[in-house]
């Protein structure tokens, strides 16, 4: 009979097989025979190395040489006094043939005793089968490592894909395609510092724990020196370090570095991930651009055989890169003019026209940057450089001489999505210090309780003089994504970012007032101080029945929910509201919710109102929450029902 990898469905429950498992282990060990007190296994050989080896060897002929091989067991099919398996090893899968005759008749017992997933060590002879598969004749067995749990059934097959995440290394077991993807992502990294070997660069290494917050946007996690008894952070870029090293002289670095932010999750975005900053000195952010455009090119070819791949259904030419200002791209897909805007208010006037979402502070170029967003970005499939960025989203980039409103500074995009960043980089420390006061100032009258400080100690290294450089920096993670083909982050982390299964419920977590019980069931909140808190006055003006009665209310269900990306307000929602249809709602709690609480959950929303663009993306109806004022801060419910009542209810 013929054991593979066993399904529970069809027989004994996983802790049946376990104990079965365990029964069988405490047996050897009892015979003086246990597997785990072994250290090493004399392999000398691979099983696609052999089929590489003997590719010409004839049907039913021996290739006259014996190896050792090792790996775990993947398939058992038991005949009687011969039986076939096959081994699958660091290289790939061998077949095994194992007669009693050969292998005696008490090893024999022993190799119908083991289990599919066990670990063993195969001495035998290369021979092609009859039917033209090459095989190894087990002249002797050794059980390496017991298996005490039985491996799935159809492990890729699960709907449950988190469970490959958290079990990565049953994934990798079962899988074998999975583990082609993390030697991919290898391969691009040697790659790519072997490029950059070959210019010149050299890698260097920059402190991952930093004494205090910058002041830039994203949140960083905080830890605890002890024996400096001081907070500190865990760094959220490399920059401000390398560039000090140009200033002292090393005019060509980088860095492979683990980046932290602890923000929000969602397919293209890790609170931890691999980026790649490199500083060249006396060039710009053209010499970056040429770099970026040949390193792509060569990574194609490399990795993929082709400068054509193909990404998720698309065909991305690597061989063909756009260049477009970021004026020109907002004309070219919105229609709308920048040179038009005489004023901030002019601005504000446009975004408000054309449904955009308005930046905490409505500058004209920040307002650029936001068309940007809602019209530009899901347009750019092919690779595009998008270059000269408002000097207001840029505060580490040099302005340019001709228009001090804009930087020399690009972003490069495939497949709708920003693969990295560059600048040529500010070299002016008094202008610097402005801006780093500024963006400090900023981020504080946002958010009075951050510790974000001005890294005066990079100002200084600048007062010493930084050359004219280049710089670029882009994300490891999302550049594998894209040459292995893959849809989500986690499938190119070997260990992504998980909630443990085990831990406290959001309703058992302490939160803040103003923070929302993150679960429909009726939870425990914090007690308010009902004197500080406020809400809207009632509304004196009616509205009629019939007025009323037009707006439907219905009952919806959260089947997914993600970040938008570049806002850090708004939440995407993918609703079941009871049709044959997603609807997709945008709602800008983000500030009270990360999107993975809110999965599963049962809401409402109005679903008669017209679409309106948010992000460039078309919002379908609105979420209903509660808001009120708390101490001077706001409060936010997302409003959350029985999740019993079915999608589609009407409301009354």
């Amino acid at each position: 009979m013929e054991e593979k990898k066993n399904n529970p469905a069809a027989g004994p429950s996983e802790s049946e097989q376990v104990q079965v498992r365990r029964q069988k282990l405490a047996d050897l060990q009892a015979a003086g025979q246990d597997p785990f007190v072994l250290t090493k296994y004399p392999q000398d050989a691979y099983s696609a190395d052999l089929k590489a080896e003997f590719a010409e060897l004839p049907n039913e002929a021996d290739a006259g040489k014996t190896v050792c091989l090792a790996g775990r067991m993947m398939s058992k099919r038991v005949m009687g006094k011969a039986s076939f398996a096959h081994l699958r090893d660091d290289k790939g899968d061998i077949q095994l043939y194992v007669r009693r005759d050969e292998l005696g008749e008490e090893p024999y017992a022993a190799f119908k005793k083991l289990d599919v997933g066990d670990v063993i060590g195969v001495k035998g002879e290369v021979f092609r089968t009859k039917t033209g598969e090459l095989s190894v004749r087990a002249l002797e067995i050794t059980l390496l490592a017991k298996s005490l749990r039985p491996l799935p059934e159809k492990f890729h097959g699960l709907t449950d894909t988190e469970t490959r995440y958290r079990q990565r290394y049953v994934d990798l077991i079962a899988n074998p395609e999975v583990k082609d993807t993390f030697v991919k992502r290898s391969q691009i990294l040697k790659e790519i510092r072997a490029y950059l070997d070959e210019k010149g660069f050299l890698e260097v290494d920059t402190p991952i724990l930093t004494p205090f917050e910058i002041g830039a946007s994203a949140r960083p996690f905080i830890t605890h020196h002890n024996t400096l008894d001081m907070d500190m952070v865990l760094r959220i870029e490399t920059e401000l370090y390398l560039k000090r090293l140009v200033v002292g002289g090393m005019d060509r670095v980088y860095e492979v570095g683990r980046i932290f932010r602890n923000e929000g999750m969602d397919p293209k975005h890790n609170p931890e991930f691999t980026s790649i900053e490199l500083y060249q000195a006396f060039t710009d952010f053209h010499g970056m651009m040429d770099l970026v455009e040949e390193l792509y090119k060569r990574l194609a070819l490399k990795i993929c055989g082709s400068l054509v791949i193909p990404y998720q259904g698309k065909q991305i030419d690597m061989g063909h890169w756009e260049r477009l200002t970021m004026i020109e791209a907002v004309k070219k897909y919105s229609g709308v003019d920048y040179y038009d805007w005489q004023s901030d208010a002019d601005a504000i006037a446009a975004a408000k026209a054309h449904n955009v979402e308005l930046p905490e502070v409505p500058t004209k170029g920040a307002i650029l940057a936001e068309f940007f967003d809602a019209f530009v970005e899901d347009k750019l499939i092919q690779p595009t450089f998008i270059y000269d960025y408002p000097v207001e989203i840029s505060p580490l980039a040099k302005r340019k001489p001709n228009d001090p409103a804009f930087t020399e500074r690009f972003e490069y995009f495939i497949d709708c999505t920003e693969y990295g960043n560059a600048f040529s980089e500010l070299n002016d420390p008094i202008d610097q210090k402005g801006r780093f006061e500024r963006q400090v100032a900023e981020r504080k009258a946002l958010e009075p309780n951050c510790k974000a400080q001005v890294d005066y100690d990079y100002v200084t290294a600048l007062e010493y003089g930084l050359p004219p450089t280049g710089g670029l920096g882009f994300g490891v993670d999302r550049l594998v994504m894209l040459l292995t083909d893959s849809a989500s982050i986690r499938d190119v982390l070997l260990f992504p970012t998980m909630k443990p299964l085990d831990a406290p419920k959001p309703a058992e977590e302490p939160k803040a007032e103003a923070a929302a019980p993150a679960a429909s069931e009726p939870v425990k909140a914090p007690a308010l101080d009902l004197s500080k808190i406020k809400v809207e006055p009632l509304f004196e003006e009616f509205v009629d029945f019939e007025t009323f009665a037009k707006s439907d209310f219905r009952v919806v269900k959260i089947e997914d929910c993600t970040a938008v990306p570049k806002s850090k307000k708004l939440l995407k929602f993918t609703l079941n509201d009871g049709t044959d249809r997603k609807r997709t709602i945008l709602s800008g709690i983000h500030e009270y919710y990360e999107p993975e609480q809110l999965i599963g959950k049962t809401c409402v929303a109005i679903t008669n109102l017209p679409a309106r663009k948010m992000m460039g993306i078309d919002s379908e109806g609105m979420l209903i929450s509660a808001v009120y004022e708390n101490d001077g801060h706001e409060g936010l419910n997302l409003l959350m029902l029985d999740d019993n009542i079915p999608a589609g209810a009407k409301l009354y």
